[in-house]
């Protein structure tokens, strides 16, 4: 292993810990004082100040090979190749002279033909554990000769000089696609390992005809794969992990000719009021094996997840298998529904809606979800954010070349697609209340199983949505959101607002099918007055059955 190391410039003078079993991690992190054992087993580590990703300080190396390839946009910023060598020198320096460094070997892409071999070297044990956990574990015979396709080297303990070094800060998250290697400095924060690959992912998997996604998915007990998009805080991970169903993955996934994979072997959970009784999955998942980023504890050692005093961007990183009922290849067919989730604090969008091929593309163009007060400096009241593709941040491609790949499977697989609101209802986020698990369960549960196919619709005029009048198992007064605020003026206000911020977002496109527009939100310019329990005008009932795939490309 020094003599391989040695290739890439590190010269260990220590002790090389590869594929350490979780065991002798956790002995390593305790006794390095990177973390400390919670009440329930778990590895509990505090990685401040970044408790959570700096998407201003990553970057990727702008050189001839791939520059025409790569958006350059606010997510993907470019860096000089001269700036990330200094670096990549002084980090392979710095690893070099530690007494010891953790190395995994392992893979990214449940499907063999469209995978990558990677090799992560760790400063700490906590975050080689972390990666053993989130990536592909390799069997033994798949280590004896393994070459990797791609190296991500991470030393939170380097930080950089902005004044001498070229970066923003002292972290750094640089990608280098043509000399396939990722350095990560100056943070602690487990997630940039892992969006970092799952962007190299990204970048490769569409050359390869795979659609790469950043969505989780899982199947039934027969069959049946199904795949949830959005963003963080939607429900990606909670709704997915369903105990009548196998989870395939949590978050990162491609889609080939042959069906789903996931690309990894782990999970990356949210814990902000994690709830054992709507959440058993996850919250038994947290375990010996498990680490857990900057989570507030009790006198006992007891997680208390309620408590966002540390970030509410706590984290739990687990593999799959403690997951119960988890798909153990990760693989899965081709998906038969899709389920776009979004958090809408203004509590204006229907509890699910059904997508036609065009208001599909329109959406996922979208990406739309909503940030609260309160996580973000600055913000005071609800935001909408819109996000590209659920996930614009790791899609280094321009965004139409994944839409246009998503809407040629929509339309060979006949994939139904659902719109479904996880947020608010009864009024924006502070008046009215979020929307039950228990009926979002319900709505997933009857789109799964076909039953909203055969239900009657109502078009919602400003969102241009179509809303299902009944659904097994749900109130009907749910599924429109007008009937459950008790002031409809006030509705359409906050309804027209926001369907005006859609149009704006979708201006910024170009190429896009005049059919895919016309598909959105159509906002007023005049709101229109309505008394209590008044339908709001030009809502009609949909009974003819029109085909949802009519032949419609992006141009």
């Amino acid at each position: 292993m020094k003599e391989s190391l040695a290739k890439i410039g590190i010269h260990s003078k220590g002790l090389i810990l590869r594929n350490a079993s979780p065991d002798e991690l956790i002995k390593e992190a305790v006794e390095r004082k990177e973390g400390i054992i919670a009440k329930n087993g778990a590895l509990s580590v505090y990685t401040a100040p970044h408790t959570g990703r700096s998407p201003d300080d990553r970057f990727f190396v702008a050189n001839d090979e791939f520059h025409g390839d790569i958006n350059w946009s606010k997510h993907n910023k470019p860096i000089d190749e001269k700036v990330f060598d200094s670096l990549y020198a002084k980090i392979a320096k710095y690893l070099s002279e530690k007494d010891k460094i953790f190395v995994f070997d392992g893979r990214v892409g449940a499907s063999k033909s469209h995978s990558l071999h990677i090799r992560v070297v760790n400063e700490f044990a906590w975050q080689n554990l972390f990666v053993h956990n989130i990536f592909i574990r390799p069997e033994a015979e798949e280590l004896e000769n393994f070459t990797p396709n791609f190296t991500l080297i991470c030393a939170p303990g380097f930080k950089a000089d902005p004044a001498v070094d070229g970066t923003r800060s002292d972290a750094f998250v640089i990608v280098h696609l043509s000399k396939r290697i990722v350095i990560i400095g100056g943070t602690g924060y487990g997630g940039e390992m892992k969006k970092s690959i799952f962007t190299v992912m990204n970048f490769f998997m569409p050359k390869q005809n795979v659609l790469p996604m950043h969505c989780a998915a899982n199947m039934g007990m027969k069959g049946g794969t199904v795949l949830f998009f959005g963003l963080s805080g939607t429900g990606k991970t909670t709704l997915s992990a369903d105990e009548k169903r196998k989870l395939i993955g949590d978050d990162e996934h491609g889609w080939s000719d042959n069906g789903v994979f996931n690309f990894e072997g782990g999970c990356y959970a949210k814990t902000y009021k994690l709830n054992q009784v709507y959440e058993p999955r996850i919250y038994g998942a947290i375990r010996h094996g498990t680490t857990v980023e900057n989570v507030k504890m009790d006198e006992e050692g007891k997680f208390v997840y309620d408590d966002k005093s540390l970030t509410e961007n706590g984290r739990a990183c687990y593999p799959i298998h403690f997951i119960d009922n988890s798909e153990l290849s990760g693989k899965g067919g081709i998906p038969k529904v899709i389920f776009f989730l979004t958090a809408d604090a203004f509590g204006v969008l229907p509890p699910i809606s059904k997508l036609d091929y065009n208001a599909a593309m329109y959406h996922f163009i979208s990406g739309y979800t909503s940030k609260l007060a309160g996580t973000e400096t600055g913000i005071i009241e609800p935001k909408a954010a819109f996000s590209t593709l659920f996930g614009a941040p790791f899609m280094p491609l321009h965004p139409m070349a994944y839409a246009k790949m998503l809407g040629n499977k929509l339309i060979e697989n006949k994939t139904h697609v659902y719109l479904v609101n996880t947020g608010w209802t009864g009024g924006p986020y502070g008046t009215g209340h979020r929307i039950s698990i228990d009926v979002t369960r319900a709505l997933i549960t009857a789109a799964v199983k076909g039953d909203l196919e055969k239900a009657d619709y109502k078009i919602h005029p400003l969102f241009n949505l179509a809303m299902p009048v009944s659904c097994p198992g749900v109130d009907s007064s749910l599924l429109h959101p007008m009937a459950t605020w008790k002031d409809t003026v006030a509705y359409n206000k906050q309804a027209n607002e926001l369907a005006k911020l859609f149009v704006e977002n979708i201006s910024k496109f170009d190429n896009i099918t005049q059919a895919i527009l016309d598909a959105g939100p159509k906002p007023m310019t005049v709101t229109i007055k309505t008394e209590k329990k008044t339908i709001i005008k030009g809502i009609k009932v949909r009974t003819k059955k029109t085909d949802p795939y009519r032949q419609s490309v992006l141009s």
